[in-house]
């Protein structure tokens, strides 16, 4: 590597010579049959128990299928979740959580998402990049920049996006409620978005329904207040009438 030692620095370059951009290409994720397809939304809307409803749906149909979730969805992914997911709420700042998110993002899509999409396989994952915007900006009450955010996804992510993205929408106070109940059954308690309280809460559903209302073509809203027959049948729809399965 070329020494910099008493070369003078302008905003041209370094002593006239051009200094090379950084770049982060991404070739478009081949996708021969396979579809992307992420289930969005707050605690206790009720997206893992649907995720696993259409699965064995597609599998019925013998579409092959990949479940998948973040954080967590690769063994590193695993131990990024209990760090995220567990413990108390004001260990991390919203900075440090959006880099351990796309950390985790990067992860999952190069050693899981994007192998099966090439291998034409179905890949339905419990959350995507929309959370971290519900979470860390809307959540956290924009305390991280937008650029910022968008800017780490070009990063790790490029110009990839969900086929489709199901928002399940649901009062706050109710899945909150919903939330606390599963815990009580676990042995990890993963509870520490769940302990920031309900304005936080009620300003990452805002967001969640600010980021719908933008993209209607990627976006479905579902009801979450259903009862789990009636929800999977409203998810099955939806995807018979995008995917004409």
């Amino acid at each position: 590597m070329a020494s910099l030692k008493g070369k003078v620095a302008t905003k041209d370059g370094i002593d006239g010579e051009e200094i090379p951009q950084l770049e982060f290409p991404f070739p478009p994720v081949p996708r021969p049959n396979g579809k992307f397809i992420t289930f969005e939304g707050g605690e206790g809307t009720g997206k893992s128990t649907q995720l696993k409803l259409l699965g064995d749906f597609l599998h019925q149909r013998k579409i092959n299928n990949l479940l998948t979730k973040e954080p967590g969805g690769t063994d590193i992914g695993t131990e990024l979740r209990q760090l995220l997911v567990t413990g108390d709420k004001d260990k991390f700042d919203a900075v440090a959580e959006c880099l351990l998110y796309y950390a985790d993002r990067r992860i999952h899509l190069t050693n899981k998402v994007w192998p099966a999409l090439k291998e034409g396989t179905w890949v339905l994952s419990d959350r995507f990049a929309d959370s971290t915007v519900a979470y860390q900006y809307y959540g956290y009450d924009k305390k991280v920049p937008l650029e910022t955010l968008n800017g780490l996804y070009k990063l790790t992510v490029g110009d990839f996006k969900p086929d489709l993205t199901i928002l399940f929408d649901l009062d706050p106070k109710v899945g909150l409620e919903r939330s606390y109940k599963k815990s009580l059954k676990m042995e990890v308690k993963e509870t520490r978005h769940e302990s920031r309280g309900l304005e936080f809460h009620n300003r990452l559903r805002n967001g969640y329904l600010e980021m719908a209302a933008a993209d209607t073509k990627r976006f479905v809203v579902l009801n979450a207040d259903k009862s789990i027959e009636d929800l999977h049948h409203e998810v099955i729809r939806v995807i018979a009438e995008r995917f004409k399965i």
